[in-house]
């Protein structure tokens, strides 16, 4: 009986010892560790500091500062062909937050209810059979990843000389879903809670396509991306050049391919730095009066995409098309969008309302370089530690530049905890033997 129980403590103290390490490694980010510690907070400070953390980045950076709704300063650097604030990056996710505006722009012609089914647009493709009604993804809940879709999407891209998929077929089943992904865009759970969809997105590409009979990419150019003056944008799968486009690296510097999508409103528009300050600024009232919108969407319309629609532990964590990062020390939020994509494409797009601030930071290679900027801008910014750093602490081992380092540091302290438990055990048991030994007459 002894034994039993002996061996029982041991399983469920390496269990919690355990458990506790990896909470641990996934939070780590929020207590500091491996931050690039920027210390200097706006204008030259920041971008000073900026440059100094980014003179070991083995890669692109584009950076582009704007305070007081006008762009002040910008930098660029990269350790292969030159870059500057004119040269096209694959945005990744944050393709997905200027494909809500284009949702917004029929949304505002009166083509689109928001609170409408998806499946009343939808001629070419229809949600597979599931426990939950297709009638529950609604406009406004694609927008919010709060649809009920649990595709994790996740989209790889199909390398260089590759077909790209239909996409009808890539909802179905994306050919190029990352691994541990199913690639199957369904309804497998009750809508409302949030739950981050790249096959909504897909769904919302599929959306405009429908409703405004043209191809994705030349609506979003003629209704969102040349209105608001970013005319080196575009959806385009690899229509851009090699010249135009910054080089893929990997984390190491490496060189790597040029990744293409099928689902471009998901993860595959190309933009400049100072277009997509072009955007940011399209959020804030300009310089010279000129209304949040530019006339592609209402004033009204830019607010409501910022209002709440879905929270994280409670709180309010994203609107539509943009997350909603942290409430500012000067009032409402500080919101945008990151972006990601395989092997080492990391952005973030962030914009203080309150103050009519923004950052754009643009890399590829290196380890999220793009991503970390905007975080340390945020945190300077935030009146406390937010459910969306939390998330973003957790996203760790979905990222792929940074799920093999926090996995490897997780299954060292795991196997680090065992050994040891197991070698205090044995001796444990062995000195009970011989106390066993001694009594025994």
């Amino acid at each position: 009986m002894m034994a039993k129980l002996s061996r029982f403590k041991f399983l469920v103290t390496a269990f919690l010892l355990m458990l506790l390490w990896m909470v641990l490694v996934i939070a780590a980010p929020l207590a500091g560790a491996g931050s690039m510690r920027i210390d200097g907070f706006g204008g030259k400070a920041f971008m000073d500091a900026a440059r100094a953390v980014s003179n070991e980045h083995p890669g692109n950076l584009a950076l582009v500062l704007i305070e007081n709704g006008k762009v002040t300063d910008s930098y660029a650097m990269s350790t292969g062909k030159p870059v500057s604030d004119e040269t096209l990056f694959q945005m990744a996710s944050v393709s997905k937050w200027v494909a809500a505006w284009g949702v917004m722009t029929l949304v505002e012609a009166g083509k689109i209810d928001l609170d409408a089914p998806v499946s009343r647009y939808l001629k070419r493709w229809t949600f597979p059979q599931g426990d939950y009604p297709s009638d529950q993804v609604t406009v406004r809940r694609l927008l919010s990843h709060t649809a009920g879709l649990t595709d994790d999407l996740g989209y790889c891209g199909f390398a260089p000389g590759s077909p790209l998929q239909p996409i009808e077929a890539s909802l179905t089943k994306a050919a190029d879903a990352c691994p541990l992904r199913t690639g199957e865009v369904r309804v497998g759970q009750e809508a409302g809670s949030w739950r981050y969809s790249g096959g909504g997105y897909t769904l919302v590409q599929l959306l405009i396509e429908e409703v405004s009979g043209e191809a994705f990419d030349d609506y979003m150019q003629r209704a969102v991306l040349v209105p608001l003056g970013m005319t080196r944008s575009t959806y385009k799968a690899g229509a851009p050049g090699a010249a135009d486009v910054a080089e893929f690296f990997d984390v190491d510097g490496g060189p790597a391919p040029h990744y293409r999508y099928t689902a471009a409103a998901a993860a595959s528009l190309y933009a400049t730095a100072n277009d997509m300050a072009r955007f940011a600024l399209a959020h804030m009232t300009g310089p010279a009066g000129e209304a949040p919108g530019r006339g592609v969407i209402s004033p009204q319309r830019v607010a409501d995409m910022r209002l709440p629609q879905a929270t994280f532990v409670g709180v309010a964590h994203w609107g539509m098309g943009s997350q909603l990062y942290a409430t500012s020390t000067k009032g409402g939020f500080i919101y945008g969008h990151n972006g990601g994509n395989i092997p080492a494409v990391s952005h973030s797009v962030r914009i203080e309302a309150a103050t009519g601030d923004a950052i754009v930071a643009l890399s590829t290679g290196g380890r999220n370089l793009g991503a970390r900027l905007g975080g340390e801008w945020t945190k300077q910014r935030q009146a406390a530690i937010t459910p969306a750093m939390i998330y973003g602490a957790a996203q760790r081992l979905i990222n792929p530049t940074e799920a093999l380092p926090a996995l490897g540091w997780i299954a060292a302290g795991w196997t680090i905890i065992l050994a040891l438990g197991l070698l205090i055990r044995r001796r444990s048991n062995s000195r009970g033997l011989r106390g066993q030994e001694r009594d025994t007459p």
